[in-house]
């Protein structure tokens, strides 16, 4: 029986975050509600393509389409706003064989290219998968590019004391003998948001670097987002802001989003491995499995991020289009 894909009826998105939680490679930015929010603050048309094998259904591909310059590209995730995953994400097969899945992965794939091709004809496209996408040869299958990234997750299923002694010595010491009655870490809202996209604007404006995440965006996602969660964690001395991390939990994981910057406040605290820490703590407590530190390939970042003895994990950059057309990934900001 062949794969029948299309652009999810109501009746589709009505069972659509559902799909995305049973599914390995579902994020809270497959969730429909963040769907909307990207595409409205993109100013790109949505796509939910989905795939069903008789009423099975077999694999979600959200794509969003964005004019520049009278040519049509195509993004999972759109760009600027910083998403670190999107993708395919697909349902029902992990009791299926090795051959009897990956045909089926193949023909779903097949069918969102057919239709991505028949109606919308792009000239350049762009994907970036979530670390649970495993196989990018459909892609490659179908003239993109497959580049490996890489990002470092930190293993939250051991008990805190356990988890604590696994971390460099400098970032064990920097927690433990931090004076609790320095410093305040809460988890806020809407106006911590602010400060916190505000720190990490005004530091990359510093570099000569564009961050041009609108505050909007990340406020309008944290109001719709039903089951995944936009967590501001904010260290404060005295009451004043001293730094803080935007953290982005779905199911039975926890993401570093953004923020942990080095902060201009002339206080004598490890602020990001306290941020951290605080993190972790609070996944732990909750029972979640992974915290991801979103992004590894940055080198200087990295020495930071590594000393939490975390485990390196592969998702793939997926780049569609002639040498030509290439230039259009400019448009196309990094995470990392």
């Amino acid at each position: 029986m062949s794969i029948d894909v299309r652009i999810a009826t109501e009746d589709d998105l009505e069972r659509w975050n559902g799909y995305v939680d049973r599914s390995p490679q579902g994020t809270l930015w497959h969730e429909l509600e963040a769907l909307r929010v990207q595409a409205e603050h993109a100013d790109a048309t949505l796509h939910p393509l989905i795939g069903f094998k008789g009423q099975e259904p077999v694999g979600l591909f959200p794509v969003f389409e964005i004019e520049k310059q009278f040519l049509t590209t195509v993004f999972s995730p759109p760009p600027h706003l910083r998403i670190p995953y999107l993708g395919p994400a697909f349902l029902n097969m992990g009791k299926l064989k090795q051959r009897k899945r990956e045909r089926r992965r193949q023909r779903f794939m097949d069918g969102c290219f057919e239709w991505i091709d028949e109606e919308l004809n792009p000239k350049y496209g762009h994907v970036r998968t979530s670390t649970a996408f495993e196989d990018s040869r459909p892609f490659k299958w179908n003239a993109y590019d497959a580049t490996p990234e890489y990002t470092y997750a930190v293993d939250l299923t051991h008990p805190e004391d356990d988890l604590l002694m696994t971390f460099s010595s400098d970032a064990r010491s920097n927690i433990r003998n931090a004076d609790d009655e320095a410093y305040e870490i809460e988890v806020g809202g809407p106006e911590e948001i602010r400060l916190i996209h505000e720190q990490v604007r005004n530091r990359y404006e510093s570099q000569d670097i564009g961050f041009g995440v609108p505050v909007d965006f990340v406020l309008d996602l944290a109001d719709e987002s039903p089951n995944g969660h936009v967590r501001p964690y904010t260290l404060c001395v005295d009451g004043e802001f001293v730094g803080g991390i935007l953290a982005l939990e779905y199911g039975d994981t926890t993401g570093r989003w953004i923020g942990g910057v080095r902060t201009d406040a002339d206080v004598d605290i490890p602020t990001n491995d306290l941020l951290d820490w605080a993190i972790m703590s609070d996944g732990l407590e909750r029972s979640l499995e992974t915290y991801d530190l979103v992004g590894a390939d940055t080198r200087r970042i990295n020495r930071y991020k590594a000393k939490f003895n975390p485990e390196l994990r592969t998702y793939y950059g997926l780049e569609y289009g002639s040498w030509g057309m290439r230039t259009v990934a400019s448009l196309y900001d990094s995470v990392k």
